[in-house]
Parts: structure tokens; sequence; C-alpha cells
């Protein structure tokens, strides 16, 4: 698993490339060995819950052609996405830092394969692998960074512009211009009531930026929905000042 995707470019779009985790590859090839020893790939599907806020780690993730959604919750009822998760990172990384329990909500968006690894093992493997030391650092560093920025916009920022920004993010995790979101998964994610959602995606659907009808969407125009998302996009895209890219430098 570990030998000759490593040598994969970033942008292969042969079908191996689905089957590579960023993170995992970017490390050493002994390193990658090793976790790949101790990891198991494993499916998951759309609407699996993976974390539920105050509740045990068992075991980290990483995506290799799926996406997780990272929803913080109020009440128990209320929620709010501060992050997602494809192939380019992890889910579990603070339990390396000794925490224990969930802080966040952790939802399949697409279904797909990870690698799972006991929360256990990994944090013994962790404090004496410094390359995978320096990588989740600056990962996790970047999650923050997001998280905060997406609180901002949260506060701040309209709805339409929330709702593009979104759709530009999933767009890029997945590398398709085609997906599908549902107004109900779409609301949990923005913090609104569904009938919010279905405003703003008319209002985006009216200036022929995207189509959507029973949660399929396509965006038509990408530099026409980057005009009207906030700049939160410009800072947490891939190649943005707190994007993802930041971290395989």
């Amino acid at each position: 698993m570990h030998t000759h995707h490593h040598h994969l470019a970033e942008d292969d779009r042969s079908p191996t490339r689905a089957l590579v985790n960023r993170l995992l590859s970017s490390l050493p090839e002994e390193e990658q060995g090793q976790l790949a020893r101790l990891g198991e790939i494993v499916k998951v599907d759309v609407g699996d819950v993976l974390y539920e806020p105050g509740q045990t780690v068992r075991h980290v993730y990483f995506p290799l052609d799926c996406l997780l959604s990272l929803l913080a919750v109020a009440e128990g009822r209320m929620t709010l996405e501060v992050g997602s998760v494809g192939r380019e990172g992890m889910i579990g990384a603070p339990v390396v830092l000794g925490h224990e329990l969930a802080q966040v909500r952790a939802v399949v968006q697409r279904a797909g394969r990870a690698v799972r690894i006991d929360a256990g093992e990994f944090r013994l493997v962790y404090a004496r692998m410094e390359p995978l030391q320096r990588l989740l650092h600056r990962y996790t560093d970047t999650l923050l960074a997001q998280a905060i920025q997406i609180a901002v916009c949260s506060r701040f920022h309209v709805l339409e512009a929330r709702l593009a920004r979104s759709l530009l993010i999933t767009r890029d995790r997945l590398q398709s211009d085609k997906f599908h979101l549902t107004h109900e998964f779409l609301a949990h994610a923005l913090g609104v009531r569904r009938v919010g959602v279905t405003k703003a995606a008319s209002a985006l659907q009216n200036q022929k930026l995207i189509s959507y009808s029973r949660g399929n969407i396509e965006i038509l125009d990408a530099a026409g929905l980057e005009a009207v998302s906030c700049r939160c996009y410009e800072l947490v895209k891939d190649e943005g000042l707190i994007g993802i890219s930041n971290v395989f430098v």
C-alpha cells in the first residue's frame, strides 16, 4: 500500500489516485509502512456518524475517497459545519494531545473508503514518529485556523455567500462540479432552517450559477459563484492563505 502510491503525482487522474491519502503519502516511506501495518481499510456510507461530541474516540480515520463533514453541535440538535475532511486529511488528530473525547460530530458526506487506526496505537506510534508529529502540527493548526474563519463567516456574512463558499469547497474536495447535497444536510452545515437554504439556493440558481434539483447540485459558473461567495473561500481553499496546501510544504 505504501510503496508505489507514494510516487503518484498529485494531479494523477488514474484510478489509483482515489486510494491515496495525502497526509499518509507525504510521510517518508518507512513511516508510511508502519502506519499501513496498523491500519485497515474500511468502507463508510453517507450519513454514518463516526464521532459524536463527548464520546470516546476509538479510532482515527484517514479518508481515501470519502468525504467527512465536521459539525459543531449546540443543545444536541443545532449544528454548524466547522470543517470538512477528504483525502487530504484525517479525523481524530487531537487524540495525540490526550483528548480522549470527540469535540465535533463527524458525519460521512460522500461514501467511500478510509484507513482506520486504533486511537491508542496511533498515539503510541505518534509519540516516536517525528515526521508525523511535524505534519500533524501543521494540519491541526490549519484546521483550527479554518474553523475560526468559518465561525467569523457564520456570524457576519450573508447566507447566499456562505452557501456559495460551502459549495465551492465541496467541489474542490470532490474534484467535481456535480454532487449530491440535500437541503437538510446544507441546513445542518450552515446552521439555518431549511427554508433559508431553499431561498439562498434559489437565488444562486436564478443567477445561473448553479442548478439544483432534489439534492443534485451542478456548478454552472464557478467564477460567478466565487464572485458571490465571501472572501472566506479565498482564504480556506486549498491554495489559500489558510488552505490545506500549507500543510504539505
